[in-house]
């Protein structure tokens, strides 16, 4: 335990949809379910003004329909959240070497080694509360809810006791009385299963935690966990802000803007991304063992798949084959949103007779097949809710709905004014689906 509030989380509000609703000026204000649209969608992030309806991530969406009907039902836009965390990202690192990302929307800082006068409450709380007002200038207007403690559990509590838009710091000597109060669920790892385990010997509480002995948590939940429970229950969490280390892996992975369900499509989608990421393992002078598969499905589950080969190789043909592998043991039936390729397990060598039984196929996995389905990918005319859109004539927007061979169109940008509705034939050659150049990701 720190002996100053020195460790910092930020967490970015309702950060899918509040991004939606910066990008759409009508939206603004409005309640905005952004997820699966179909019928076996979930929720993935609802709007501040769609959660007082009920609505909350992890629900079906056929339920939010039910609570909230006159919301704004989007699937998501990853170009848009990436650049706008890539944006937090820099400003967080600009402050502190020590930047540890914990997804898209939320990071820890560690402080100590930030330039600040003292690590007092009163000069982290004015560090806070400026570096809450650059969020929302290099976002556009979005808004985050930061908490600073002594360690990392503290702070992320923290973090969530006045959302939207708060700030907490907890001065030290005080993070046993915040817990207290609190319900065990508040622990990480403290799941429903978890939760019962404690709920029969008596414990709802962090206080009522408080009084079971280490001893008897292990009985109950067993040997780590007890231990680990023992400690946060009194707030002792001794772990460091680990910033991100040197790639251990490459991978390149993709989100579409509709579900794709053809296997051949899909295919060939990984044949292309088996190429990337050879061509940089090729650029690195690196090899590598282990093939993964990242699929994200329809309704925001995700699932990977590994293998491991007998020796390293940078070579795109086994790279994709085992690769296509891999996505045969994924139900995709429903639809895939997201899809990507890693290679691990890295080597500054290549073993090159690995397959030197397998005749080369210089068509494989580029060959004529592949190129004729994504050549057809791209003309392909899918207008899903929420993707941006362009007009020869009347500019960009975005698509609030579709169907029966018509396409719904607001047309108005983030630097807009609300724009005015138009119903056009969901095959107009003047309207297609609007690309906004975006920066790389980071290889790995």
């Amino acid at each position: 335990m720190r002996a100053e509030p020195t460790i910092l989380h930020v967490d970015l509000d309702a950060f899918f949809a509040a991004v939606e609703q910066r990008d759409k000026p009508s939206l603004r204000g409005k309640p905005v379910v952004v997820g699966g649209v179909g019928g076996r969608g979930v929720v993935s992030t609802a709007s501040y003004e769609a959660r007082a309806f009920g609505v909350h991530s992890a629900m079906p969406t056929a339920e939010a329909r039910r609570r909230c009907p006159n919301a704004a039902f989007l699937t998501g836009r990853f170009h848009a959240y990436r650049e706008t965390s890539r944006a937090v990202m820099a400003l967080l690192r600009g402050i502190s070497p020590l930047v540890e990302p914990l997804s898209l929307d939320e990071a820890f800082v560690d402080l100590a080694e930030a330039d600040l006068p003292d690590h007092s409450v009163t000069a982290v709380s004015a560090f806070a509360r400026d570096l809450k007002a650059r969020v929302r200038e290099v976002t556009g207007g979005l808004t985050g809810s930061v908490g600073v403690g002594t360690s990392k559990f503290i702070a992320k509590i923290a973090s969530d006791l006045d959302k939207p838009d708060g700030l907490v710091v907890v001065a030290p000597g005080n993070e046993r009385d915040l817990l207290r109060p609190m319900q065990v669920t508040v622990i990480p790892g403290v799941g429903p299963a978890t939760a019962e385990s404690l709920r029969r010997i008596g414990v709802h509480t962090v206080a009522e935690l408080e009084q079971i002995s280490e001893d008897e948590l292990v009985r109950v939940v067993g040997r780590s966990h007890g231990r680990s429970l023992y400690l946060l229950a009194r707030a002792q969490d001794d772990r460091p802000v680990v910033a991100e280390r040197e790639a251990k892996s490459v991978s390149v992975e993709d989100t579409y803007d509709t579900d794709h369900v053809d296997r051949r499509l899909l295919a060939a989608l990984l044949d292309r991304q088996a190429g990337k990421v050879t061509e940089r393992l090729q650029k690195a002078r690196l090899s590598g063992r282990t093939v993964t598969v990242k699929v994200r499905l329809h309704d925001f589950s995700t699932h990977t798949r590994s293998a491991t080969l007998p020796g390293p190789t940078d070579d795109a043909r086994t790279v994709a084959r085992v690769a296509r592998s891999l996505l045969g043991d994924v139900d995709t039936s429903g639809g895939v949103r997201l899809l990507g390729v890693g290679v691990s397990g890295l080597a500054d060598w290549i073993q090159d007779d690995l397959f030197a039984d397998q005749e080369p196929d210089e068509t494989d996995p580029f060959d004529e097949e592949t190129e004729t389905v994504l050549a057809r990918l791209s003309h392909r005319r899918v207008w899903a809710p929420g993707m941006d859109v362009e007009h020869d004539v009347h500019g960009r927007g975005w698509v609030w709905g579709a169907g029966r061979g018509v396409v719904t169109v607001r047309f108005e940008t983030a630097d807009t004014p609300p724009g005015r509705v138009l119903s056009l034939a969901a095959d107009d050659p003047e309207l297609r689906p609007y690309s906004p150049q975006v920066s790389e990701p980071p290889e790995g």
